[in-house]
């Protein structure tokens, strides 16, 4: 018996890995078994072509890498990842909460194409990752909607308290309009469950946003 996977994908610096550990935790206190993954593994050796993507050795722009090779980075990374980790718990009937998934592909690489092939993409990329590898598609996808300018103001500061250097596509503001842009479009396509985490021109509470979230959770887990 399969279980269910649940994605959080949004703009960068939106709070994904936030509301999927407190997703987690909550699901926990409720002893509802579950597992909590991210993409990209950075430190695994699948997830190493991802991240020298990411950190500029073949190229210093996104569109420096074309949005099929990119993906198959990514997909290698997934596939090991679900066989060597979270594949058994999920086909026992577990709750996987990913932050990050092949929906990530869908946003980042699809920005780089124009507008009329990017349905031709996204068939390929599911078919690619759902299809011949054989994971698992999303039961619910949360869409984690920031406006650019504060997510770039939330990926400075993140930068600053872990002492991080931003990817080059956290770095590159147009990109990431782009990647905004094309996100709304696909999730109102594939029928992504959208969290609007802005209020104004702040940030909505973290645990304003988790209580929206569970709300949305408990009716896919009845």
């Amino acid at each position: 018996m399969r279980g269910k996977l649940i994605v959080f994908e949004g703009t960068d610096g939106s709070g994904k890995a936030t509301q999927a550990r407190l997703l987690c935790q909550t699901l926990a206190e409720r002893d509802i078994p579950c597992r909590e993954i991210d993409f990209p593994r950075y430190g695994s050796p699948f997830a190493e072509p991802a991240n020298l993507y990411l950190h500029g050795a073949l190229g210093n722009a996104p569109e420096d890498v074309n949005a099929y090779a990119a993906s198959v980075m990514f997909a290698v990374d997934r596939f090991a990842s679900y066989k060597e980790d979270w594949g058994g718990f999920y086909e026992r009937g577990g709750i996987v909460v990913a932050n990050r998934y092949t929906t990530s592909n869908a946003v980042h690489q699809a920005s780089k194409l124009p507008a009329g092939e990017r349905r031709a993409f996204l068939d390929w990329l599911f078919d690619l990752e759902y299809g011949r590898m054989g994971l698992p598609a999303p039961d619910l996808v949360l869409y984690l909607d920031l406006p650019t300018e504060l997510s770039g103001r939330m990926l400075r500061h993140r930068e600053q308290e872990t002492a991080t250097e931003a990817d080059i596509h956290e770095r590159d503001e147009a990109y990431l309009r782009r990647c905004r842009e094309s996100a709304r479009q696909i999730a109102r396509d594939l029928d992504w469950s959208v969290v609007d985490c802005a209020a104004g021109e702040a940030v909505r509470p973290a645990e304003e946003i988790r209580r929206e979230i569970l709300s949305r959770v408990e009716k896919l887990l009845g």
